[in-house]
């Protein structure tokens, strides 16, 4: 497609969001329920639609000898279907923010002053891999009351679509329009671009959902705001108060039950004060569950497979079955690791110590920080947000999950009794 073709074909896409959304903005409660229990049925009733449509992207991505990390993030079976229908479904039971009084007072002139939620009101997201994103965020926006702009990646192009089609569905029994929720349908590059530099016209806000290329690519080229984060370079720190069975199941979790998540651990810091009785079982642990442990000379010396770490290891998001370990004296020396070397992203202490674990708690500035759990738990569904349309490091309006509250923004609504100002 040239690039007149593109540009036609997203103008209309942003045409019909924008007027989707005023439709959208206005729907009772009832009605975005009603489309979003239809969405999560009509997964379920497609299931084996979707698995034939996830094998083909599948096949493509081997074929390409894409990487063990992308393709365990791309693929579906029985069970991660029902947990993308029963995500949806728990976006249902969610409270319903548009319309809510935020806060409210009255001035001594008799103005009385309200603050209501409002939706933000077209968002684009742009994403890679996981198939997954297509219902978590449609489903957000809707029951946000935002309309949605979807971009998934060419390589899960026949699964998303599969998945939309279900969400289409669920519009279509809740009447509301199917601009509500559009999946871009070209896998040109270009349309990314466009998206990016030529829709401010349409877009509110863009959501990347992806690798560090492809955030960084939206970071720099967005000319609407950006919801996001770039990197998960995310920390587990075991204490010296730690107790040492709990720190083995938390660093082992945290790192390998899914490596390929941004909330998966990439640095393990243990306290010097008890790396004797700590360190050696746990990084054997992660070494006979298949994890390559690169170490710091004390950690070298715990286990012989273990490797040298470099510099570059400390700053890096493997994304994959690799762990930094390094040795530190105390909780400070964690915290200024972490200052130094992380992403903002998730970080967890493991001690017994609760003066310990706040004063991690309160200094670590990063948007998920917690004590004794793992920093797998860095997800939206996790903190009973019915799903998120990911996790964002930024300072200014949303950080951590972003779910139906973090997408909305509010209006100030001014009543007065023919008050005039002096």
């Amino acid at each position: 497609m040239n690039a007149q073709g593109i540009g036609e074909l997203m103008e209309g896409l942003g045409k019909a969001a924008t007027a989707a959304a005023g439709t959208l903005a206005l729907a009772p409660t009832a009605q975005k329920n009603a489309a979003l229990q239809s969405a999560a049925a009509a997964i379920r009733g497609r299931s084996a639609e979707i698995l034939a449509a996830n094998a083909r992207d599948l096949a493509a991505a081997r074929a390409v000898r894409m990487s063990g990390a992308r393709l365990e993030r791309l693929k579906l079976d029985a069970g991660r279907i029902e947990a993308i229908a029963a995500s949806v479904a728990e976006v249902v039971a969610l409270p319903d923010p548009i319309g809510t009084v935020a806060a409210e007072w009255q001035r001594p002139n008799g103005l009385r002053i309200q603050r209501v939620v409002v939706p933000i009101g077209v968002i684009g997201i742009v994403y890679e891999s996981r198939p997954n994103v297509t219902t978590d965020a449609g489903a957000l926006c809707l029951k946000s009351g935002n309309a949605a702009l979807l971009r998934g990646g060419s390589e899960s192009r026949h699964s998303n679509a599969a998945l939309h089609a279900c969400l289409a569905a669920g519009l279509a029994a809740a009447q509301l329009p199917a601009a509500c929720i559009q999946l871009v349908p070209t896998t040109d590059r270009a349309a990314v671009g466009y998206m990016l530099a030529g829709m401010t016209e349409y877009l509110d806000v863009i959501v990347p959902r992806g690798g560090k290329t492809l955030v960084a690519r939206v970071q720099q080229e967005a000319r609407v705001p950006v919801i996001g984060h770039l990197e998960g370079n995310c920390h587990v720190y075991i204490d010296r108060d730690a107790d040492v069975r709990m720190a083995r199941t938390i660093a082992l979790n945290a790192k390998m039950r899914r490596t390929g998540i941004c909330g998966a651990a990439e640095t393990l810091l243990v306290d010097r004060a008890c790396a004797a009785t700590h360190l050696d079982p746990i990084v054997r642990d992660l070494l006979e569950a298949g994890c390559e442990v690169r170490g710091d000379p004390t950690v070298q010396r715990s286990d012989p497979r273990v490797r040298a770490a470099s510099e570059d290891d400390w700053y890096t998001e493997y994304l994959d079955a690799i762990i930094a370990a390094r040795v530190v004296d105390g909780v400070d020396a964690a915290i200024d690791h972490i200052a130094r070397y992380g992403s903002a992203h998730t970080e967890s202490i493991v001690t017994e110590n609760q003066a310990t674990a706040e004063r991690f708690l309160q200094r670590v500035d990063s948007a998920i920080v917690l004590h004794n759990a793992s920093t797998q738990f860095a997800d939206g569904g996790e903190f009973g947000m019915g799903a998120e349309i990911g996790i964002s490091t930024d300072r200014f309006h949303a950080r951590g999950p972003v779910g139906v509250q973090q997408l909305t923004s509010y209006k100030s609504v001014v009543r007065g009794a023919g008050q005039i100002r002096p």
